[in-house]
């Protein structure tokens, strides 16, 4: 799971995805290699772990300042995982489940240890093909272009796209990027109503729904 850029809604679109596999009786986890950054003491596995219902959601490291993986860790005085361990985290994992869900932090290249690998790297490792979430508005094309060329270039296959938010009244711009979007040969997995991260657990599971690759 990676973005076009931070908060485009990737936990959110994680936690759907999560939800589906569970929805057809499969089981899946949830890996963050790095969380940087923590809202009322809770990170992104704690909000897919609630919205889900995922029983297993864990962490590579947690890191307490909003920041890119790298400087976070400078700033806490500690060093990051490296790229090894990530894998070993998600071998563990996917020996007892069906699926597991690995999100980034940041976009693609974002470093995710201190000798300059990212995330990119670590899905190529993994041979896991990608889920680009991206944003509805303008600039949204180019963006998504350049993390899809990222991610071709290192031969990472694509799982499809998915609109991280999409407002209730979207503008003839935002509709106009969704069909570009949908036309791709990535294709649209499906895009997220605005403010689904907010919904109680329940309706979420209910509504919010992505087709799953």
């Amino acid at each position: 799971m990676t973005g076009t850029d931070t908060g485009v809604g990737k936990t959110v679109v994680t936690a759907a995805l999560a939800a589906g596999v569970i929805a057809r009786g499969e089981t899946v986890a949830v890996y963050k290699p790095t969380q940087a950054g923590l809202d009322d003491g809770r990170g992104d596995v704690d909000v897919v772990r609630e919205l889900a219902g995922v029983t297993t959601a864990v962490e590579g490291i947690r890191l307490a300042h909003p920041m890119a993986p790298v400087a976070a860790a400078r700033r806490a005085g500690t060093t990051l995982p490296e790229l090894a361990e990530h894998v070993a985290r998600v071998a563990d994992l996917a020996a007892d489940h069906d699926h597991v869900l690995v999100e980034g932090a940041g976009g693609l290249l974002v470093e995710l240890d201190g000798h300059g690998r990212t995330l990119a790297d670590l899905a190529a490792a993994l041979s896991a093909p990608a889920v680009v979430v991206c944003r509805s508005g303008l600039g949204t094309l180019n963006h998504t272009a350049l993390t899809t060329e990222a991610l071709t270039r290192r031969g990472i296959a694509l799982a499809g796209l998915v609109i991280g938010s999409w407002p209730a009244a979207p503008s003839e711009v935002e509709r106009s990027n969704r069909a570009e979007l949908d036309r791709s040969p990535a294709g649209l997995l499906g895009a997220l109503p605005e403010g689904a991260g907010r919904l109680d657990p329940a309706r979420f599971r209910a509504e919010v729904q992505l087709r799953c690759p």
